[in-house]
Parts: C-alpha cells; structure tokens; sequence
C-alpha cells in the first residue's frame, strides 16, 4: 500500500513518501510500516484498523491505545477513525544514529478482551545532512625529501545519514604535487589519503594550501569543503617505522577509565631529534577520540571513556608516530569489544486489568508486559517468576513477550488487593534481575449472606408499655463491601400464617431496631416469637434468618381478688363457730387469688381488725381462720374480722374482706337471719322491748321447728344425693378459670378443697345460703353420712386425710353472690 504524505518537507525536495506494511503469519501478529524521516507532526501513516480487519469504531470500543516499548511514543491514534498519525517530527539521526536500519517498535492493546499487536515502523533516511569536516584548516608536515608515491591519510568527514545519502566520495582542488585516494574503514566512514605525485622543494614553494570536497550520494548531492595547509619541511632521512601495521586487542566492556588497552611501538634509524618519536592519535572519528588516548612518549593506548558494546562493538583506531624531524607513519588499532553480562533485563508493562472481579475464570489475563535484554549475546535465556505464592502466574505468548494470568480463584475477603512482583532474571554470568511491582485490586462481588450475630434473640419487654417503644436490636453482618454489604431487616410471617405477630412488632429496615407497637397485657399474652430475615443489597440478594423471642414482664398492676367470703358490699358474710369448738378450730378460709405473676402473686393474709384480736388467727399463708383459745361465755356472740389480703410486688397492692363469726350453740336459722345490731341499734322503750323478746320466743319456737325438719331432711339429701364438691358447683357452675386455683399455683389454694353446698328449705325465697367444708363428722348426730372422700376420684388424693381434728367449719353465702 503506497500513501503521499499530507505536508510538503520544508527544505526538502522530497516527491513522495513509500509506506510499506505487513502483517507476520506467524504465533502473534506483527504489523510493518515504513515512513521516511522529517514528515511534519500529523503526517498520515496507516490506517489500523484496517490492517486489522476491526470495523470503523471497533478500536474506541475496546479501549484501544499505543504503548511505547522504549521511553517515547513517537505516534499516535486516532481511535474513531483507526488512522495512524506521526506524534513529531521525525529525525532518525536522533532516533537511531548510523544504525541501519532504523525500527520504532510500540504495541497496540485492545481490551475486552486483552490483546495486543506488535508494530514496527521503519523510518527511512533522506539526506537532509551534508559531510562535516571536524577540522575545517587541518596542517601537515611533509619533508621535502619526502619519497614519490607516501601517503598522508587526512581526517574523515563524517555524515549522519546512512547508506547511499552518507559519505560517498572525496575530491581535491587541482594542484601540481598531490592527488587524492579514498580508502575503507572495516568499521567507520571512508576516509582520504594525499598521495604525493610530484617531490616537493621547500625553496621552491614552503607551503602548499588543498581544498578536499567531501560528497554524499543524495540527490541532489550534499557537500562539505576543508582547507589542507601542506608545510615542507627540511630534508628528514627516515621516517619512523612501527613494529606491527596492525595492533589487536580485546577490551571488556566494563572496564573502566584508564585501563590499559594496547602499547604501540616505533623506531626511527634518524639520530638526535630526528630520532624522538611523538605518539598520538591521528584523524579518527570523533567517538573514538571520546574513547581512547595514547601516551605520546611511551606509545600506550588507554580507555579515556565507557565503552559500551551494546553502542560499538568494534574499533579502529588510526595511530600517528612523530619523530623530531615531523616525519610520521601510521598504524592501526583494532579494538574488539567483548561483551559481559552488565545490562539486566528491562520490563515494560504495557496494560493492566485492575479492579479484576474476585469470581474471574482461570487463565484470565491480568496484564501485558514485555522483556528485553541489551546483553543479547551472553545474557542467555531470561526467565520470568513471581516472588511470591500467588494466584497468578507468568506466561509467556510470543517471543520477548509475556502475559500475567490467573492460576487459582481469588477471594477479595480474604485478600482484597495484591502487589504482585516480577523477578525477570538473565542466566548471566552473573545473574541480573528485575524487579516490577504490579497493583491488582481485587473487586467484590455478592458472595457472602448477612450473618446474625446469634442465631436466636431473646428480648423482654415489660407490660403496660408505652405503643412504639424500643425493645431490642438485632444485628447481621455482611462480609462483601458496598451495596453487597447493605443488609435491610424485615419480618416473616409465621409458617401458620398466622399475621397476628405484626399488629404487636416493628422493626427498621435499616438498622435492625425492633419496637412494640402496642401496650403488652403479661395477663393476656406471656410471649411470642418471630423471624427477622436479613438481606443484603446485592444483584443477587442474600439473605439468612434468626428467630427473636420477645418475653413480657409481669407488672404487679393487679389487687388481689377475694373469691371467698363473697364481697358484694351489702350483707357481710357470716360464719357460724359453736361455742364448744377448742383452740385451733378451724373456722373458714379467706381464697384470693392475683392475675399477676411471680412475687407479684405471692399472697399473705393479715388479720387486720377484729372484735376481739386474742380470740382469732388468720394464717400468713393460706388465709386460714382459726381459733387462738377455748370460747367462753363472756366472749360476744358477733364476732367482727376485717382480713387484710396483700400480695408481694413492689409496690404491693392489696384489699380487704369483712366476715362476722357467730359463736353459736348450735346450727339454726335464726342464728343465719342474725344481721349486724350495729345497723340496728336504737333506742327502745319498755313496752317495745317486752314486745320483742315475746316475738324472740315465738321466733325461737319456730326456728327449732324449722331446724328439725331442715336436719331430716338434709339427712335424707345426703343419702340419696352424690356429693358435690367445690370444683363442680362453684368452678364449673360459675366458669371460673380453672388457672385462679391449678393453672400456675400461683392462688392462696395450692390444692381443690371440697364443700358441701346446702339449702334451706324452710325460708320463703328459698336462698341458697350455706357453704360448709365437707367433713366426714359433723357436730350433729345425724350428719355423719357414709360419704367417704377418699374414694371420690373428683378429688385429689389425701385430700381428707391430713385435717386437724375438730376442724369444722361452716360458711354462709348469700344468693346475690351466686
């Protein structure tokens, strides 16, 4: 492919520009171009994408872009269009010196994948340089008696350009005595020597003056012109003689300044000062004269300056000796540099994949990078390694280029970013190596569940709460990092369905707090539970569970509750104790129970006040009444007791039971139509009083009646009739909770206690009025009913067989309590 650079070269008479490419069919591909120096900066070169064969746009798409193998990128792309542009101007003198020819090597890397391209670009020479003499007026001293046919090498022009635009040819102005002859350097530009044609005679002519021309082979030709002052000398007979035409010798390249390279030797058959011999270097190249120098009296060649095999590997070194008559002669020096392991390998890394995601396949290729090696002949083979264990590996592509791939699967929470370092190591002697440190930060991906904390909660969360009020966090972390790691919390709703849970908890999605949206009830509900779901922000959310158990406190926010005696604030209750009845008879029982629970509902009874506090105990514990000594006759028949019922929370609550203790002969109904004389009392006159004690009588009369036929028949009642306890008739008929007594034992009744329930038949409205304690023996002689207890499966086991003996007791109860 042929293109016509776009700008016209200043100075120049340049008619076209060649660019050749080519792609290598090979294991990678290597792209050719050729370019002539000294094209403007813009100057078009190629078209990339093209000799590519990616479509128009395809380079923007991957990322395309120009990695340098040196230090200096010398073009550069245009990425929509695929076109090749030249950066600056190019000057290969600059670029590549005499080397020839001149190849800028740079890749192309394309991501998305990763792959690049090797290109080389031939930059051609054109002769934009013309011969340079050093020495513009070099002198030379030519004895008179100089032989026909001598020689006198002159300097050397020096041309930068290469091939037919370099040095070419030397002429010289006409003249009478001397003509020009151009020789060969094994390694350098040619050079003139004057040859004398014609013998010289100082009283003839002392000076001859010589324009020598130096020509290039461009086209047009460039020139450069030195003028030669020849002084003839007076008549020197011999001219010095070396011992050897050609001196060689062999030089390491890292030896240093001053080292001895060679010892050139010359003799001269003149005697006095014709015989002194003068050593020095004559016209040499200028790289030589920055190399090397020579002791002018004892003929040593030393290193004046670095040498550099990878710069010059050979040189020749034209030496002149002197003797005091200015005759000279020369001899050469041919320097060989011997190359040694002194350059380590260079690394150039020429693309880098980084963030690289942590769930990335095997063998993905992680970054690009190349290695060279200056000392070409003795550094051998390079080797490429990482320092340390890492999941990535080296790989070598295609000739000096490598590839950094993965080996094994990475995993960012465990390591989130890598300094990966390259060791390229030549097999020397000795070994040289390089270093090159290579960042990989590690990207996440959601890998990772929210963890709980624990795996169950347990909150509490005292009763009578304020709506809305905070009870307790739960917490789950998330090992990955950014929205991976942003967990939002939510409930479950239960297997059963059951939504119920939500009208009591809330929690915040986004920190885990759980709140209760209503006034908990510890009488109501004890505690519940739930599930709390954590899920992550991911693209691919996850998420895990822990269950939360919520416990209500018990607050003490219930007075104990008096179940018996009745308290429905008219009548008090009356219970009737005989007279005859010892100490430690068992009078009644005060039952109360409390909705709370715990100390809450623990309970102690108290007697509180009472008509005669030495007649009558109230046990602390069980609420039991008894009786402190034998009743006398004096004591009063109304007995009074005010019963003091307290439960144990803090602070306590507590209530009371008023019960009147009728201390009685017997069991009669007068005794249970007895009302409070409190209520009654008034004062009477005489005839009044006359007149209720007639009415007393008659009453009496009719009581004992009354109790007669109320005894038979209560006898006949409890032969024919199945007993019934205080757990059917008074639980079951009145649909108590069955927990106020054996739900929790948290009642004054650690135990069903039986009672026989009796009516009176002989009063008008046919109350229901006794609640008695259902003994096996009665204080009546007929009471003693052949009912045993013991074998009665409705109650508990023992439950008759460890009472006190003498412990009757008797309970009234009203019908409006019922």
């Amino acid at each position: 492919m042929a293109a016509v650079s776009r700008k016209p070269l200043q100075n120049r008479q340049v008619g076209s520009l060649l660019l050749l490419w080519c792609v290598s069919v090979g294991g990678a591909a290597t792209i050719r171009y050729s370019v002539a120096e000294e094209m403007e900066s813009g100057s078009f070169v190629a078209n990339v994408a093209k000799d590519l064969g990616l479509e128009v746009g395809k380079l923007a798409e991957r990322g395309a872009r120009l990695v340098a193998e040196g230090n200096k990128l010398h073009f550069r792309l245009h990425r929509k269009t695929g076109d090749l542009f030249v950066k600056e101007k190019l000057d290969r003198e600059a670029l590549c010196g005499k080397a020839d020819p001149c190849v800028l090597h740079f890749e192309i890397v394309l991501v998305e994948p990763l792959q690049s391209f090797r290109v080389e670009v031939r930059v051609f020479d054109i002769n934009d340089n013309a011969p340079v003499f050093l020495n513009k007026e070099p002198l030379l001293k030519i004895p008179e008696s100089t032989p026909l046919g001598s020689r006198f090498p002159l300097q050397g022009a020096q041309d930068l350009d290469v091939g037919l635009n370099g040095l070419q040819n030397y002429t010289l102005s006409a003249n009478p005595y001397f003509h020009l002859h151009t020789r060969f350097r094994s390694h350098g530009p040619k050079y003139a020597e004057l040859v004398l044609d014609n013998p010289l005679d100082r009283e003839e002519q002392p000076e001859v003056n010589l324009t020598i021309t130096a020509v290039d082979g461009g086209s047009p030709p460039k020139s450069g012109t030195a003028n030669i002052r020849v002084l003839v000398l007076d008549v020197n007979d011999h001219v010095p003689q070396f011992s050897r035409l050609v001196y060689r010798a062999q030089v390491p390249e890292n030896s240093d300044n001053g080292s001895l390279v060679v010892v050139v030797t010359a003799t001269d058959l003149d005697e006095g000062t014709n015989k002194q011999i003068t050593y020095s270097l004559a016209e040499n190249p200028e790289a030589v004269l920055q190399t090397f120098l020579v002791d002018s009296q004892t003929g040593e060649v030393r290193l004046r300056g670095p040498l550099d095999f990878e710069t010059m590997e050979t040189y020749d070194i034209d030496i002149q000796a002197t003797d005091g008559g200015g005759l000279s002669a020369h001899s050469k020096v041919l320097v060989e540099v011997v190359d040694v392991n002194d350059n380590p390998p260079e690394v150039t890394v020429s693309s880098v994949s980084s963030p690289l995601p942590e769930d990335s396949p095997l063998q993905t290729v992680v970054a690009l990078f190349t290695i060279r090696d200056r000392d070409v002949r003795v550094g051998g083979k390079i080797t490429c390694f990482l320092r340390e264990d890492l999941p990535f590996v080296v790989k070598h592509t295609f000739r000096n280029s490598y590839s950094l791939v993965t080996d094994r699967s990475l995993d960012r929470e465990d390591v989130s970013s890598y300094n990966i370092t390259l060791v390229a190591m030549d097999t020397g002697p000795p070994n040289l190596s390089t270093e090159t440190v290579i960042e990989v930060l590690i990207s996440d991906i959601n890998d990772n569940p929210p963890i709980f904390q624990e795996d169950s909660y347990i909150l509490t969360v005292r009763e009578n709460n304020s709506p809305a009020v905070f009870i307790g966090k739960v917490h789950a972390d998330d090992l990955d990092v950014g929205e991976n790691a942003q967990v939002t919390y939510s409930l479950l709703p239960p297997k059963s369905g059951d939504l119920s849970v939500f009208a009591y908890i809330s929690i915040n999605s986004d920190n885990g707090k759980l709140y209760a949206l209503r006034t908990m009830d510890y009488e109501a509900i004890q505690d519940f539970q739930f599930v709390v779901k954590a899920t992550d922000g991911g693209f691919l959310s996850l998420s895990s569970q822990a269950t939360v158990r919520v416990v209500v406190l018990d607050d003490n926010d219930n007075r104990p509750m008096i179940l018996y005696p009745l308290q429905n604030g008219s009548l008090p209750c009356n219970d009737l104790v005989p007279r005859s009845a010892e100490a430690g008879y068992l009078v009644t029982k005060v039952v109360a129970v409390d909705g709370d629970s715990g100390q809450n509902s623990w309970l102690s009874y108290h007697l509180l006040k009472a008509t005669d506090l030495g007649l009558f105990s109230v046990q602390r514990q069980n609420g039991e009444i008894r009786t402190l000594r034998q009743i006398s006759e004096r004591d009063p028949m109304i007995q009074k007791l005010i019963i003091l019922v307290q439960d144990h929370g803090q602070p306590a609550l507590s209530t009371t039971a008023s019960l009147n203790i009728l201390l009685v002969d017997g069991f009669s109904e007068p005794y249970l139509q007895f009302q409070d004389p409190s209520k009654h009392s008034r004062k009477v006159n005489p005839t009044t009083k006359y007149l209720v004690i007639s009415l007393a009588v008659l009453s009496f009369l009719f009581l004992v009646s009354v109790t007669v036929i109320f005894v038979i028949h209560l006898y006949q009642k409890i032969k024919h009739r199945d007993k019934l306890t205080i757990q059917e008739h008074f639980y079951d008929d009145c649909n108590f909770p069955n927990n106020l007594v054996q739900g929790r034992g948290n009642g004054s009744l650690p135990q069903p206690c039986p009672y026989d329930m009796c009516s009176a038949t002989g009063t008008g409205n046919s109350e229901f009025r006794f609640l008695k304690r259902f003994m096996p023996n009665f204080p009546f002689p007929h009471a003693t009913g052949e009912v045993k207890t013991e074998d009665d499966p409705s109650l508990p086991p023992n439950s008759n067989r460890n009472r006190p003996r003498g412990s009757e007791g008797h309970a009234r109860i009203d019908d409006d309590y019922m």
